[in-house]
């Protein structure tokens, strides 16, 4: 498991606000038997999808939203997460540094917070993961243009993303 992720977690889990906020609703001998499984190279896709379906039920439930957008506002949890996140993209070091970037923007994080607020954006995001998940590239678009077009958060959202180069170095080819 990536070092970075893993001290993030430790910071995360020491705060009990954290704590208090996904005690109560989260199994967490679930979630460590669901990541366990996924460090195994070829891991079954179910087992992302069961991990897809426990992400999308932490997010709907307030307490453990908020509990960790709470955590996305500290820089000893933001910084060893998106470390995390931006490993595996070595070999683009300028969709990684535009990934940092945004997420070190206070704008960004209050984007994302006031576009998963909305029930009916978070159920389009879904739609749109399980489209690419199932390799539906027309409807990923179609949920994409949908988000896009009929919710301003999620077009401010896009707009401070571009700000940073997020969507030119997602659009920029190997």
């Amino acid at each position: 498991m990536n070092r970075n992720l893993v001290k993030a977690l430790q910071v995360a889990w020491e705060m009990p606000e954290f704590r208090t906020g996904v005690r109560h609703v989260v199994d967490l001998d679930e979630v460590a038997g669901l990541l366990a499984t996924l460090t195994v190279p070829d891991h079954d896709h179910e087992v992302e999808r069961s991990l897809l379906r426990l992400l999308r039920s932490a997010l709907d439930t307030v307490q453990i939203r908020e509990a960790v957008l709470l955590l996305l506002e500290r820089d000893e949890v933001r910084r060893p997460l998106v470390a995390a996140a931006v490993e595996p993209l070595a070999d683009r070091p300028g969709q990684a540094a535009a990934i940092a970037s945004a997420a070190e923007d206070p704008t960004v994080r209050r984007e994302v917070r006031a576009v998963l607020a909305s029930a009916k954006v978070r159920e389009l995001i879904w739609q749109a993961i399980e489209n690419q998940v199932s390799d539906n590239r027309i409807g990923l678009i179609r949920r994409a243009a949908v988000l896009v077009v009929w919710h301003p958060r999620v077009r401010r959202l896009v707009w401070a993303l571009r700000r940073h180069g997020v969507l030119r170095e997602l659009r920029r080819r190997r």
